[in-house]
């Protein structure tokens, strides 16, 4: 049999809460069980340089504030030797946090579903402390 191989892309908005992390995941589920594709690649593109994309611990929320506030000591904000400071103090520290992590996820489809482990979750990782809306764009190849 031959198989046929479809695409299938999608505008994902999401709204943060500020700095921190936010979980997708389910929007992602959603979306790809009305596809109907049975095995392929999800990729999650992030439209944006001051956020960014991780596949995190979604158990133990002490994961995910261990991890915010490590980039956070990796990555202060206020330092002087930044020269990009038009958007405020924690928009340069934001584009270095997003440079050091993701902006774009990988995601096998197994039998209809992410192939996430039990214990990972999607997340959007807002870098700056207000509440942005963040674009994501979904491409799914499969079949």
């Amino acid at each position: 049999m031959v198989a046929t191989v479809r695409q299938a892309t999608h505008r994902l908005q999401t709204r943060t809460r500020g700095a921190g992390l936010h979980d997708v995941t389910s929007e992602l589920r959603a979306w790809l069980a009305r596809q109907g594709v049975r095995e392929g690649l999800l990729t999650v593109f992030i439209r944006h340089t001051s956020a960014s994309l991780v596949i995190q611990e979604n158990a133990d929320s002490d994961v995910l504030h261990d991890l915010e506030s490590f980039l956070r000591r990796l990555v202060p904000e206020g330092d002087r030797s930044y020269r990009h400071t038009t958007e405020g103090p924690d928009d340069m520290p934001a584009h270095i946090r997003a440079a050091l992590t993701a902006t774009q996820l990988s995601i096998p489809v197994v039998d209809g579903v992410l192939a996430l482990g039990t214990w990972q979750g999607v997340y959007v990782f807002e870098h700056r402390a207000v509440p942005h809306v963040r674009e994501l764009v979904l491409h799914l190849v499969g079949e």
